[in-house]
């Protein structure tokens, strides 16, 4: 798979540890930083556009989509589908946009086999208690659900190990400063300044 000019991050983190509002508002400060817009099965929540949050679908479509190999990664968690256009994300990646792909440990492993340069991000609650704190403060879940959301989320930070860099979201601000070094830091890679400087080092070079 050839490489692009802007880097592809995975970022992942059980329900409630933040990751959504950490990326918003790198996004908000960083106009090189996009988010990937995914397709889903499940219904919209309150508030949520097609096309903005996801792109809503029907199980039979995705299903499809899946067959097409249309996916860049898909996954099932819980009982809705998740995956991501590899078009939307390389036509992004080619304009030397960095994009952010928001999926779970699942997801993550398949970008890795895929495109081995990708850059993987896991956020951490500071605390159960502080991550079923913020899943009662939303408001819109049942009991049932946030129970089972726990539950997942046992499983799901037990892959932390699996990737690059791990913030802990305890200082909302100072995880943000984080998570902004990072993507800022990767735009030095080697590969990414000989391919948006090439002629400035074939110049250099030629002294």
């Amino acid at each position: 798979m050839n490489q692009s000019k802007g880097n592809l991050f995975i970022l992942s983190a059980p329900s409630g540890a933040g990751k959504s509002s950490l990326y918003k508002a790198l996004i908000a400060d960083d106009a090189q930083v996009k988010i990937s817009v995914s397709h889903t099965t499940r219904e919209p929540r309150a508030g949520e556009e097609n096309g903005r949050e996801y792109y809503f679908v029907e199980v039979d479509d995705f299903l499809d989509m899946i067959a097409d190999d249309a996916f860049f990664e898909h996954a099932q968690v819980f009982d809705n589908y998740y995956g991501t256009s590899k078009k939307a994300i390389f036509d992004m990646l080619d304009q030397g946009l960095d994009v952010i792909l928001e999926i779970d440990w699942q997801g993550a492993k398949q970008v890795r086999q895929q495109y081995p340069h990708a850059i993987s991000i896991f956020i951490l609650p500071p605390s159960t208690e502080a991550l079923e704190h913020r899943l009662r403060d939303r408001g819109t879940d049942s009991e049932d659900v946030i129970n089972r959301r726990m539950a997942k989320a046992v499983s799901e930070m037990s892959h932390y190990n699996e990737y690059d860099y791990v913030i802990v979201n305890d200082d909302f601000q100072t995880a943000l400063v984080e998570m902004s070094a990072i993507f800022k830091a990767m735009r030095t890679q080697k590969r990414i300044i000989e391919q948006k400087h090439s002629k400035l080092i074939n110049d250099l070079l030629s002294l």
